[in-house]
C-alpha cells in the first residue's frame, strides 16, 4: 500500500496513520451521535477525506467591516427598482379593481419579502414587523433566503452596524473538509458573513481550557486538527483573532496562569533567587578554569625563557 493511501495529512509537513485516524474520527462521531456534527467520509484519489460542520470561536478585540450589498446586489436591486416602476405605472393605468387585477400589489410585496437587503438594513422595530410577516413565505422563499449572507449570532447588520465586533466566545460554524487549509477555512468563514476586512488581518487558535493557545499555521488542516484534539469543546476550542494579537502559549506557560498574583509573585522571586544561585556557581567555575589556563600559560613562558 502506498504512502498516500496509509497516511493523513496533518499538515504539509506531518502525516497521521490513516487507522489512527478513522479511530479517532469513531469517537468523534459517537460523541456527536445524533447530532449535525458528525463527520462522513469519502475516497478521493485514494486518499481518505473528511467532511463536516466545524465550530469556531469569535475571539477578536476590534470591529469588523460587513459588506452592505452582495457580489452584484446593487445591480439586482436596481433592475427590481425599474420594474417596480412600470408595474406601478402599469397599475395606475389599469381601469379595473385591485380585487380584480391584484398581480400589481403581490409583485410589490414578493419584491419586498424577497430581498435579501431585507433582514439587515431595517430598523430593529422593523424587523420584528419583518419576522412577524416572514410566516407566510413558502417552502421555496424560505430556502432562497437562506442562500443569502446569515447573521453573526442574532446580529442583523445594517449601514449604522455594520462595523461591529461580534461577542467574544460567541460561535459560529462552517462547512468544510479535511483537505481545506487554515487559509482557506478562514476565507471561508469570512465570506459567510460578507466580511470586507482581508483574511490576513485574521489567524485561527485552538485554546485549551488549561490556557494553552497554540496558532494553526497556513499548513495545517483545522478539520484534522479538531479530531486530533477530540470532539469536547470544553476541553479545547478554535478561536478566530486578530494577526497581530494573537499570543502562543505553552504548555508550561499554560501550568502558571490559573494561579493568583501573589502566588506568581512567590515563584518569580523563587527563580530570581535559583538564577543568582547558578550565576554565582557559574562565575566561580569560569573563574577557576581563566586561572588554570592563565597558570599553564605562565609555565610555558618560563619553559621558553629558559629553552
Amino acid at each position: 500500500m502506498s504512502a498516500h493511501q496509509t497516511y493523513v495529512k496533518l499538515s504539509e509537513e506531518k502525516l497521521i496513520p490513516k487507522s489512527d485516524i478513522l479511530s479517532l474520527l469513531k469517537t468523534y462521531n459517537c460523541y456527536h451521535e445524533g447530532k449535525n456534527f458528525q463527520l462522513r467520509t469519502r475516497e478521493e484519489d485514494g486518499e481518505l477525506v473528511l467532511e463536516g460542520l466545524l465550530n469556531i470561536y469569535w475571539g477578536l478585540c476590534r470591529p469588523i467591516r460587513l459588506q452592505m450589498y452582495d457580489d452584484n446586489e446593487r445591480f439586482r436591486f436596481s433592475s427590481r427598482f425599474t420594474v417596480a416602476k412600470q408595474v406601478s405605472a402599469e397599475s395606475n393605468n389599469n381601469s379595473l379593481d385591485r380585487e380584480t387585477g391584484p398581480a400589481g400589489g403581490d409583485v410589490g410585496g414578493q419584491d419586498e419579502d424577497d430581498s435579501p437587503q431585507l433582514l439587515r438594513t431595517r430598523s430593529d422595530a422593523s424587523f420584528m414587523r419583518v419576522q412577524r410577516r416572514s410566516k407566510t413565505h413558502t417552502a421555496r422563499d424560505l430556502q432562497r433566503l437562506r442562500t443569502h449572507r446569515f447573521s453573526i449570532n442574532g446580529h442583523f447588520y445594517n449601514h449604522k452596524t455594520s462595523v461591529f465586533t461580534p461577542a467574544y466566545g460567541s460561535v459560529t460554524n462552517v462547512r468544510v473538509n479535511s483537505s481545506m487549509t487554515t487559509g482557506q477555512v478562514l476565507n471561508l468563514l469570512l465570506h459567510k458573513f460578507r466580511v470586507e476586512n482581508k483574511a490576513e488581518e485574521f489567524v485561527l487558535y485552538m485554546v485549551h481550557e488549561s490556557g494553552e493557545r497554540a496558532r494553526l499555521r497556513d499548513g495545517e488542516y483545522p478539520l484534522v486538527t479538531r479530531v486530533l484534539y477530540g470532539p469536547c469543546e470544553k476541553i479545547s476550542k478554535i478561536f478566530i483573532t486578530e494577526a497581530d494579537l494573537g499570543e502562543e502559549v505553552t504548555y508550561d506557560v499554560a501550568q502558571y496562569i490559573k494561579f493568583e498574583i501573589p502566588v506568581l509573585d512567590s515563584f518569580v522571586e523563587k527563580l530570581k533567587e535559583e538564577e543568582e544561585r547558578e550565576i554565582i556557581k557559574l562565575t566561580k567555575k569560569y573563574s577557576a578554569l581563566k586561572s588554570m589556563i592563565l597558570h599553564q600559560l605562565e609555565d610555558r613562558a618560563h619553559t621558553d625563557d629558559r629553552a
